[in-house]
């Protein structure tokens, strides 16, 4: 019986992500940003498919101070994934079938929507589908949740013209932020959140700056310590000029990325003051402006002891891909 009542759903499901020009409405989707819903008989839950689905799904977010999951997972068997809870954004749909699949579809039951559905045989061929799909899965939930992310934030958006101005670009910033200090060839805004703060800077380095991939990471850093020793000061102590510098401990994670229609380089990880104990996560571009002959570099970074910052590097990360350039 357990198996009929999952083919007659993961049927119902796959019929209904069949495009229909008849369907005038969907309502909105709904859920907290990097939440998923996750839909499976409750024994594969938690076996081995549970198991396969939070090492992917709930995998710690590369570059934290604390380890937080990539997704916050909403488990339900199928019989309560009804109603409102179907509106839920991201959705991830696990079950036993005659056949093995691994698909993504969109806007199924509300929109904005993504719908991962992985059926298998067995566990072990559920648990190969999952292996198989995981990362593309994860990269159109993720691309949906900055997109989110990104049209709750651009009910309020900080109006100035001076990214414009500076740098020939734009980004769309929440009101919240303000500029804390404005140079030539830096600018840098920061928000106020409880005890602590979130900040966007952006800076240009010349074009031939980075001379080669066997130096990126070297160099990467340098230019971090050099910018953060003009612009970003601390509290002198005992005499010492104290300001932002990189955690030498840990190597920072690089990516090639493309960001406001350029190739760049993503690098997450974590600064330090050099003089004082105090850190946290970063996340930076440095985007190849070949037409302005520069490397443009814009960085988010928290300041939040002792709290989670998963969900505010995410709204830094939202903000810089709103990047456009004049």
């Amino acid at each position: 019986m357990k198996n009929i009542v999952s083919f007659f759903a993961i049927a119902l499901l796959l019929v209904s992500c069949k495009d229909d020009k008849s369907v005038k409405y969907l309502p909105e989707s709904i859920g907290a940003i990097n939440s998923l819903a996750v839909v499976m008989d409750n024994d594969l839950w938690q076996g081995e498919v549970g198991d396969k689905v939070r090492e992917h799904f709930a995998a710690p977010v590369v570059g934290l101070t604390l380890e937080e999951p990539l997704f916050t997972i909403n488990y339900m068997p199928p019989s309560v994934f009804t109603g409102s809870i179907q509106h839920s954004r991201s959705v991830l749909y696990v079950t036993r079938d005659s056949t093995n699949k691994a698909l993504i579809k969109s806007d199924v039951y509300a929109k904005p929507q993504k719908v991962g559905v992985i059926s298998g045989k067995n566990v072990q061929d559920i648990k190969k589908e999952i292996d198989g799909k995981a990362d593309e899965i994860i990269k159109a939930f993720r691309g949906l949740e900055i997109s989110e992310a990104q049209k709750r934030f651009k009910r309020s958006l900080n109006k100035d013209t001076i990214l414009a101005k500076n740098f020939k670009v734009s980004l769309n910033i929440p009101s919240a932020y303000k500029v804390g200090r404005q140079e030539d060839n830096f600018v840098w805004y920061d928000r106020q959140v409880p005890k602590g703060t979130m900040n966007v800077i952006m800076y240009t380095m010349p074009e031939d700056y980075f001379k080669n991939d066997s130096t990126l990471v070297t160099d990467i850093l340098r230019m971090r310590d050099s910018i953060g020793s003009v612009y970003i000061p601390g509290e002198d102590i005992a005499g010492k000029k104290n300001h932002m510098v990189s955690e030498k401990i840990f190597a920072p994670h690089v990516y090639p990325a493309e960001i406001g229609g350029k190739k760049a380089v993503e690098v997450r990880g974590l600064w330090e003051m050099s003089d004082y104990p105090m850190g946290g996560p970063y996340l930076l571009y440095i985007i190849n402006d070949k037409e302005n002959k520069r490397k443009l570099i814009v960085e988010g970074f928290t300041f939040a002891p002792a709290s989670q910052k998963r969900d505010n590097m995410f709204e830094l990360e939202a903000i810089m891909k709103t990047i456009k350039f004049k």
